[in-house]
């Protein structure tokens, strides 16, 4: 991997994994992959950044609003918190989305740090070019965060097994996979990373 790269991991959080109150069907798959993927850009001294859902109790996001979602990754309750099998380093950076109540914000790039600068401007000040992204939900916040980055001119490289996504239709998975493809991402097994 080149120094200009780094890993987006995106909401592995425990209102997103089994037992929690938006669950993706094996959602906590994705985090032995993701844990190893870190391993690696850690060995490397590459940048690693996690986004989360941080949203306020009231938000026109979750259905009793007028939203599609039930409540879930309430700020600083147990179920937006980091899965607890999740290995972060100290480094990493986090990154939180979803605070403003009047916006629907998939995307990891309507993300800000505790320092209130975006994802994008995140990327710039390290010299990032090339982000891997793993994390949930495919169909989602996985598929808005890599099309944004795109349309920043990023490359792109998927983590095939380090993903899983919502299926609310029967295959919004595949078609948000399609979608990214046909952007430009590149889709890779995580043991391929180690080419």
């Amino acid at each position: 991997m080149k120094r200009d790269s780094a890993l987006l991991i995106i909401d592995v959080q425990n209102d997103f994994c089994p037992g929690g109150s938006l669950a993706v069907p094996q959602g906590d798959a994705v985090v032995p992959v993701v844990n190893r993927c870190i391993d690696l850009f850690s060995r490397e001294n590459l940048p690693i950044i996690a986004s989360r859902d941080w949203h306020p109790v009231k938000t026109c996001h979750f259905r009793e609003f007028g939203g599609l979602w039930p409540p879930h990754c309430v700020q600083v309750t147990p179920g937006a918190r980091f899965h607890p099998d999740l290995h972060l380093p100290e480094g990493a950076v986090i990154v939180s989305k979803g605070m403003d109540p009047e916006r629907n914000d998939y995307s990891a790039f309507r993300a800000m740090d505790p320092r209130g600068m975006e994802l994008g401007q995140i990327l710039r000040e390290k010299g990032i070019s090339h982000l891997y992204v793993a994390g949930l939900a495919t169909d989602y916040c996985v598929k808005e965060s890599v099309l944004d980055a795109l349309r920043l001119g990023m490359e792109i490289t998927v983590i095939s097994d380090g993903i899983r996504g919502v299926e609310l239709r029967e295959g919004d998975v595949e078609r948000a996979i399609g979608e990214m493809v046909a952007a430009g991402a590149e889709l890779a097994h995580s043991g391929a990373l180690r080419d």
